[in-house]
C-alpha cells in the first residue's frame, strides 16, 4: 500500500474532520486576537473605529480561510508549495514596478478589493516550499554541496526582493526562518557556522560603507542602528520612539495603570501605537503580568505546533509545521525585543494583536496549514 493509500484510509472523512481539529489552538490564536481587540479598542480612545471593527472582520474571515485550508488534505498543499512560492514570488516583482507606497515603502501590491503585501505571503510560502523540498530529497543527500544550494537561492530571491521594498525587518526573518527549516531539515551545522561567519563580515561591511558611494543600507536603517546603541543621542529625533517605548514600558510596573489609563498611548506620545509598538500599551495598562500572560498564550501556541510535528508521520507535515511555528516565533520575538530597546526597531508586528490586514490573514491561513496536518494525520 502507497503512503497515499494509507494516510486516505487512516484519516477521518466529511464531518468527522471538525472533530479532529486542534480545538485548543483555535481557543488560543482567539485569546491572542482578543488582546488585539482590546488593545486598538483603548488605543483608539474607548471606541470600535477606526480600528477594532475591521480587525475584527478580518480574524473572522481569518478564521473561516483557517478551517477551509484544515479541511483540504495536507498532502495537496504539499503539492502546490512549488506554485505558492513562485506566486508570491512574482508579487514581489510586482511590488517593484507596480506596488503601492506607504510609510516611505514600497510594499503593497493593489488587486482592486484586496490590498496585498506579497512580503506577508512569502513567509508561509517559503517555509512550504522548503518543507515540500527536503520531504523529496532522499535524507542522506540533505547536506550534500549541491543540494543546499538550491534552497539558499530559494532563499535569497525573494530575501533580496523584500530588502530592496526596503523592508530590512521581513528580509531578516526570511533568512531566519529558511535558515531555521534547513536546519530542522538536517543540514550540517558546517554551514550555518560559515554563514555566521560571513554575516559578521557583513555587519563590518554595513559600518564601513556608511557615507560611501557603495552604503549597503538607507540612512534611516544606520539612525535606526544608532538609535538601538544610544536613544538618547537624538531623544526628540530618531531616539524619540524608543524613548517613549520605554517610558510606557516602565510606567506599567507589575500590575499596571489600569484598562484605557495609559497616559503615553492616550496622550499620543507612543509612535504606531495600533501597530508596532502595541505591545508596550497592553505593557502599560496592564503591567508585568499582562505581558506575561500574553507571551504565555503565545507560547502554548507554539507547544501544540510543535505536538502535532511530533505526531505527524510525514516530513513534509512535520517540517511545515516546525516552520510555521518558528515563524511565529521570530514574529512575536523581534517585536517585543524591539519596542522593549533589547533589537533596532524594524518594523515587525505582533502577531494576531497588532492592526493589519495581510499579516493576519495569512499567519491564520498558514494555522490552518498546522490543522491539516493534524486533521490528516494517519491514527
Amino acid at each position: 500500500m502507497s503512503y497515499l493509500e494509507y494516510h486516505a484510509k487512516s484519516t477521518p472523512t466529511g464531518f468527522r474532520k471538525i472533530l479532529f481539529l486542534n480545538w485548543p489552538l483555535v481557543l488560543l490564536l482567539t485569546a491572542a486576537a482578543s488582546v488585539g481587540f482590546l488593545m486598538l479598542y483603548s488605543v483608539a480612545g474607548g471606541s470600535f473605529t477606526p480600528w477594532v471593527e475591521p480587525q475584527a472582520k478580518r480574524f473572522l474571515i481569518g478564521l473561516g480561510v483557517m478551517l477551509v485550508v484544515a479541511m483540504v488534505p495536507i498532502w495537496f498543499w504539499r503539492n502546490i508549495s512549488v506554485l505558492a512560492y513562485l506566486i508570491a514570488l512574482v508579487l514581489l516583482v510586482a511590488v517593484e514596478f507596480f506596488g503601492s507606497v506607504g510609510m516611505g515603502a514600497q510594499r503593497w501590491v493593489d488587486l482592486g478589493p484586496v490590498r496585498l503585501q506579497p512580503s506577508e505571503l512569502m513567509k508561509i510560502t517559503l517555509v512550504m516550499v522548503l518543507a515540500a523540498y527536503y520531504d523529496w530529497l532522499p535524507p542522506h543527500r540533505t547536506s550534500r554541496p549541491l543540494f543546499v544550494l538550491l534552497p539558499v537561492l530559494i532563499v535569497l530571491a525573494p530575501t533580496f526582493l523584500v530588502l530592496k521594498q526596503p523592508d530590512l525587518g521581513t528580509s531578516i526573518l526570511l533568512l531566519a526562518a529558511g535558515g531555521g527549516v534547513m536546519f530542522l531539515a538536517g543540514v550540517h551545522w558546517a554551514y550555518f557556522t560559515a554563514v555566521i561567519a560571513a554575516a559578521v563580515g557583513l555587519v563590518v561591511a554595513v559600518f564601513q560603507s556608511r557615507g560611501t558611494d557603495w552604503q549597503l543600507l538607507k540612512d534611516y536603517q544606520y539612525r535606526r542602528i544608532d538609535t538601538f546603541l544610544d536613544p538618547s543621542q537624538d531623544p526628540l529625533g530618531a531616539g524619540y520612539h524608543i524613548t517613549q517605548s520605554k517610558i510606557a514600558l516602565g510606567s506599567g510596573g507589575w500590575s499596571g495603570r489600569g484598562f484605557m489609563q495609559g497616559t503615553q498611548s492616550r496622550l499620543n506620545f507612543l509612535p504606531e501605537k495600533q501597530t508596532d509598538f502595541i505591545f508596550t500599551t497592553l505593557a502599560e495598562e496592564f503591567g508585568f503580568v499582562g505581558g506575561v500572560m500574553l507571551l504565555t498564550i503565545y507560547v502554548m501556541i507554539i507547544i501544540f505546533c510543535v505536538a502535532t510535528a511530533v505526531s505527524t508521520k510525514d516530513r513534509f507535515s512535520s517540517l511545515v509545521t516546525l516552520g510555521i511555528a518558528l515563524n511565529f516565533f521570530l514574529f512575536f520575538a523581534v517585536n517585543m525585543s524591539m519596542v522593549m530597546g533589547l533589537a533596532p526597531v524594524v518594523g515587525v508586528p505582533l502577531p494576531l494583536v497588532s492592526y493589519g490586514g495581510s499579516a493576519m490573514l495569512v499567519l491564520l491561513a498558514a494555522f490552518g496549514i498546522v490543522q491539516s496536518a493534524n486533521v490528516h494525520r494517519p491514527r
